[in-house]
């Protein structure tokens, strides 16, 4: 092998390398919202959150799958567009995060996965008032649990970013359409094509997101799977002496709601287990967002086609102003026929008669020949105007 040989062989194989490296990329955000960049397989990460590789592959960029939210036993599995990540009780995994789009949900998660209040704040309070360790506990509990903070802007993130999207697309479009309106032209009318193709592929887009989010709404099991921390807690769990189990203990997140819910009886955390309405309002919030995206592409497709009956209405007009002037045409040219054959007639080589004596009649012949073309194309006009065929 000569030496570009080497050279190509080099460059794909770092190609291919890099191409790996990036579809292995994950970044891990802990409940303080620190970052860690993984370069890991996939095996790493099914051993890491406790996955089925089946649904590791549903975050495969490789692959084509419709958004998804899935609740696992320990995970919830969300592929959403742009945003692949995966999330536990204490923990976000997300993938590419070099990726343009992902870039400032990361930045969102760092900022808002932290707790509110910190142990020194609490510490403080309790200090200058007793009571207000009660109060900031009370704040806690009653505070999202982690994983649905995360959900929350990974939701924020893609309704943000699909309704830039059909923003983008309104400015652009409906001035499009309304030029098109005006002056009907081949760039136009390609122009216009594309606008339409792009509002074609970014309404399934949104479909496909709501259609998640209502196929979530509409099942309590679903929306029961993705507590996580609940099921933490659950008597159903390989618990400890408190309830819990012994490696989630450690974690400063929850550990101390683990205790105090370990205190908690059965019959509450049976209750509390169907009980997603807190979920439900969150879904609905976001649900109701990606909603009335759609209904924006949904009202700019009835402006386009109405756009399109238009432009269609103008083209058969202009195509029956054609079809008069054509009638009018093969009517004339049908009474210059008969004209022009009399007088080829009379120009023929013949020998009459009534020419002797009579050098004036051809005269008589072509101005009553004249007058009967002429009434033969009034007749036809009319006739055409009666039946409605030509304007009046």
């Amino acid at each position: 092998m000569d030496r570009e040989g080497v050279l190509v062989a080099v460059e794909t194989a770092a190609s291919l390398k890099k191409k790996t490296a990036v579809s292995r990329s994950w970044i891990l955000l802990d409940h303080n919202g620190q970052s860690t960049i993984l370069d890991v397989d996939k095996y790493a990460i099914m051993r890491r959150v406790q996955i089925h590789a089946r649904d590791l592959r549903i975050l495969d960029p490789l692959l084509s799958y419709p958004s998804t939210i899935l609740g696992r036993e320990r995970a919830i599995v969300l592929n959403l567009e742009h945003i692949k990540a995966i999330i536990t009780a204490e923990e976000v995994l997300l993938r590419d995060p070099l990726d343009d789009n992902v870039i400032p949900i990361v930045e969102e998660l760092q900022r808002r996965l932290p707790l509110v209040y910190s142990t020194s704040q609490v510490q403080a309070d309790e200090d200058e008032n007793p009571g207000a360790g009660k109060d900031v506990e009370t704040g806690e509990e009653n505070e999202f649990p982690f994983e649905f903070r995360a959900l929350e802007v990974a939701l924020e993130a893609i309704c943000s970013y699909l309704d830039a999207r059909t923003r983008e697309l309104e400015t652009d479009a409906y001035p499009a359409l309304d030029e098109l309106t005006s002056k009907i032209s081949s760039l136009n009318l390609d122009r216009v094509r594309k606008l339409k193709s792009s509002m074609t592929r970014l309404t399934n887009r949104v479909q496909k997101v709501r259609d998640e989010l209502e196929q979530l709404l509409d099942d309590d099991d679903d929306m029961a799977d993705l507590y996580l921390s609940r099921k933490l807690v659950t008597p159903f769990s390989p618990v400890s002496s408190t309830g819990a189990p012994n490696w989630f203990l450690s974690s400063p997140t929850i550990g101390s709601k683990i205790s105090r819910t370990s205190r908690a009886s059965v019959a509450t955390v049976d209750q509390e287990e169907h009980d997603v309405e807190e979920l439900e309002m969150l879904l609905e919030a976001y649900f109701m967002q990606i909603d009335s995206t759609l209904n924006k592409l949904t009202t700019l497709r009835e402006y386009i086609d109405d756009t399109e009956d238009y432009i269609n209405i103008q083209l058969d007009n202009h195509r029956n102003q054609l079809i008069q002037l054509e009638l009018f045409l093969c009517s004339g040219t049908v009474c210059l026929s008969v004209y022009s054959l009399v007088a080829a007639i009379f120009g023929m080589n013949l020998q009459y008669t009534w020419r002797e004596g009579h050098g004036y009649m051809f005269k008589w012949v072509v101005i009553f020949t004249s007058i009967i073309c002429a009434t033969l194309f009034a007749v036809i006009i009319s006739y055409a105007r009666h039946k409605s065929l030509v304007g009046s």
